[in-house]
């Protein structure tokens, strides 16, 4: 089975001079210690600690032949986005690190996919920096789940979306910016509890505005976590949809009849999760996600799957063979499983 890891992060070796191109105080990059660890930075700011597997390809290779990993497409740390900051700085900004992306990725042609970042802030900016982004050699592009007060229903979101069809480009939507909230601010709730509730929000608002509607069926969207809180509580979207008109007042139709619209990973880390994912999404709809190199991650991406009830032909579909449809692989698998997958 050939493995192919979605939700990979890369944090490219982005000095202090770089980030002042986004901000000029407390811009992110990346401090490096020379014995194999550094720190996420922001501005004279610590933020994470990290090691090198987070900017150095050869050493992300080697671990991902430990590991049993044939290709990552990766993604930059939501750290990075710069949505908050002057257009023009974020487009600049976001070039340069797009162009890192290629070069650290360049390392490893047949084993990296890069996605690229754009400055959400402006839709003309933002479409402009993803076509050059995908001609340049990104399979599509990571965002953050909201920009400020706009989710990914709003106007200016779905016209880039609709963009991101009309390219070609697949989108990995992951959630960030959590609501600063006292009571998520001890044991990491933000990301245990405001990280799902994010993506189910994002989901939820697609489906009950009426964006998915307008946006083409021909995007390729994929959702981080597994879909958030959205599988084990679609059955409540729905009967509220059924018995309530101001949720179904926008939506011609349930939740429920969206779920061919997107893609989730596997990342749930539980057997009896992933067997919902997947009898919620379909074998088709989700893909091996495992948050590499992050300590939140799998520790051994595509374990969950194995472990599993699911056939062999529908672990190898989660593994490997809906990614390769899902973000354009198919000259970097060989031709026996392109063969496959086009049969499908």
């Amino acid at each position: 089975m050939t493995v192919i890891d979605v939700h990979a992060h890369v944090f490219p070796p982005i000095s202090r001079a770089d980030s002042r191109v986004l901000r000029d105080q407390d811009g992110p990059w990346l401090r490096q210690h020379g014995d194999g660890t550094g720190m996420m930075m922001l501005g004279d700011a610590e933020y994470r600690p990290v090691t090198q597997s987070l900017w150095d390809p050869a050493v992300r290779v080697a671990e991902m032949d430990r590991q049993g990993v044939d290709i990552q497409v990766v993604s930059s740390t939501p750290l990075m986005f710069g949505y908050d900051t002057e257009v023009a700085r974020a487009a600049e900004w976001c070039d340069r690190v797009n162009a890192q992306m290629l070069e650290l990725c360049a390392a490893a042609p047949d084993r990296l996919v890069p996605l690229c970042q754009v400055p959400m802030q402006d839709t003309e900016a933002a479409c402009e920096a993803v076509t050059r982004a995908v001609r340049a050699g990104h399979r599509g592009v990571h965002l953050g789940n909201h920009v400020g007060p706009r989710d990914l229903d709003h106007g200016a979101v779905t016209e880039f979306l609709t963009h991101c069809a009309r390219e070609g480009a697949a989108v990995l939507v992951h959630p960030w910016d959590m609501a600063d909230d006292p009571r998520t601010s001890e044991y990491m709730l933000a990301w245990l509890v405001g990280m799902p509730a994010e993506t189910q929000l994002s989901i939820l608002r697609l489906m009950l505005s009426g964006a998915f509607e307008r946006v083409p069926a021909e995007l390729n969207l994929l959702f981080a976590h597994g879909g958030g809180a959205f599988p084990y509580l679609m059955g409540r979207a729905d009967n509220a949809w059924h018995r309530r008109d101001i949720v179904r007042k926008d939506s011609p139709r349930p939740p429920s009849a969206y779920l061919d619209r997107f893609h989730v990973d596997s990342a749930v880390f539980d057997l009896r999760s992933l067997r919902l994912l997947v009898d919620v999404m379909g074998t088709d709809r989700v893909l091996l996600g495992s948050d590499y190199p992050f300590p939140l991650g799998e520790a051994e991406p595509g374990a969950l799957i194995r472990a599993s009830d699911l056939s062999p032909d529908e672990k190898s579909a989660l593994l490997g063979r809906n990614a390769v449809r899902l973000f354009g692989l198919e000259d970097l698998v060989g031709p026996a499983l392109a063969t496959t997958e086009a049969s499908r």
